[in-house]
């Protein structure tokens, strides 16, 4: 067994991680969740093997092009394969402690078919690290391994951002920012800035485009090491996400619907913000179960409502649906294009058909949201997209086919070092 605080144990739990989702299709979010809940000794690297599951699918096509070149004949052993693309990326990291490096995997490797690849890791490692020069000219040959994104989703941002699309590129490459909500209902942006300051944790300098319950830590750190997160002085939230609840700005009094609720980082932000009734609807129960603890009514002032809704939100004959609501947030189900940094392994699940689907979906719940607004009332559409057919495209059609809603803003964030890719439409409705 590998000693679960050493390297070896590092790399071997990242190259199963990356094995689940590749080739089994799972999300990483679940995958890294289900590691950060095994029992596992207070010693034991999980970070690590947590950031190196992640640089791997940030740079998986550069792997794929770099094997394509050492291996002699493909290997179909996905875990063997995998621990090759962890290990070359950990060199590729630290190329100071390559030797450290390639001795590690070896050692991992021992642990698969009983030890027979430990010699065969060892000689495609080092030959890599002499042949870097040459394996870099391949990878500048090919676009996917130099941008380390599927050749359809490098079309996209061509076509979407023809001047702009390499910034967005190396923003879905790039390790996400930590972005904190401050809770407004029991401290101060200013208070909570001078706890971090005394526990040595550095900030950012705020920006006033950031919001006003928003901070941005100059370095990502595990959320249970700020002062307060238990007892919910702060969250985590990206600043980009943060902007939902400032562009629909509820006030008090008001009835509101957040369709496609959870996890519930913006149903919180909208309860934080204003005095209101939040209907929370989510058709996933698993996502339901996180959203209701989210939602805990203790969490909030007494006068909050809170109603959270297991049903499609797209199929509004509910009794819940029965009256308009004044505000209505629709973070609808997208492509994930804007937060690839934060989820890399969307870029090599997701296929261009994906979008159309994806399309079609956000359509269907637009226009169902649409006829649960009352006349006077304001919706905000919004995705973590890039990609023009499910925001721009996707609004300009909805304008068209509803003479009643008027644009009253559209912002685009692309994803940069301060924040993830996010796409925001503030619809209102014609009184009648």
């Amino acid at each position: 067994m590998l000693a679960p605080d050493s390297l070896a144990w590092a790399m071997q739990t990242a190259a199963a991680c990356v094995t689940e989702v590749i080739a089994f299709g799972r999300s990483l979010t679940m995958v890294l969740s289900e590691l950060r809940q095994r029992d596992l000794p207070a010693h034991a690297v999980r970070a690590q093997a947590i950031d190196l599951a992640y640089a791997t699918l940030r740079r998986y096509r550069r792997a794929d092009v770099e094997l394509s070149v050492l291996l002699d004949r493909p290997t179909a052993e996905d875990e063997l394969r995998n621990l090759l693309r962890v290990a070359l990326c950990w060199l590729e990291m630290h190329p100071d402690r390559a030797h450290v490096g390639v001795d590690q995997a070896v050692e991992a490797a021992a642990m698969l078919s009983g030890g027979r690849y430990r010699g065969f890791v060892n000689a495609i490692l080092r030959r890599a690290l002499r042949e870097r020069a040459s394996l870099d000219q391949t990878i500048a040959c090919d676009a996917e391994a130099t941008w380390q994104h599927p050749q359809w989703w490098l079309n996209r941002l061509q076509e979407d951002w023809p001047e702009q699309w390499q910034a967005i590129a190396a923003g879905g490459n790039r390790k996400p920012p930590m972005g904190l909500r401050v809770n407004s209902l029991v401290t101060t942006p200013d208070t909570y800035a001078a706890q971090l300051a005394a526990a040595e944790i550095a900030l950012q300098d705020r920006m006033p485009e950031d919001g006003p319950d928003a901070l941005l830590l100059v370095q990502p750190r595990p959320a249970e090491t700020l002062p307060g997160f238990a007892a919910g002085l702060v969250s985590i939230q990206d600043i980009g996400a943060q902007q939902a609840a400032r562009l629909l700005n509820v006030q008090p009094g008001m009835r509101v619907l957040d369709a496609c609720a959870a996890p519930g980082g913006k149903a919180v932000h909208l309860l934080q913000s204003a005095a209101i009734s939040l209907t929370a609807v989510e058709v996933d129960r698993e996502r339901c179960a996180a959203l209701t603890r989210a939602l805990d009514p203790a969490r909030f002032p007494p006068d909050r409502a809170v109603q959270i809704i297991c049903a499609d939100a797209a199929e509004p004959l509910a009794s819940w649906a029965k009256r308009p609501f004044d505000a209505i947030l629709l973070d609808a189900p997208c492509s994930g294009s804007g937060v690839a940094g934060r989820h890399p392994d969307a870029k090599w699940l997701r296929r261009d058909e994906d979008i159309y689907a994806l399309a079609r979906t956000q359509k269907r719940l637009l226009k169902a949201m649409w006829s649960l607004l009352k006349p006077g009332g304001r919706l905000l559409y919004g995705t973590c997209s890039v990609f023009a057919l499910e925001n721009q495209q996707q609004i300009a059609r909805f304008l068209e086919q509803h003479p009643d809603a008027q644009l009253v803003l559209q912002q685009h964030l692309l994803p940069d070092a301060r924040h993830d890719g996010f796409f925001y439409a503030l619809l209102s409705k014609h009184a009648t």
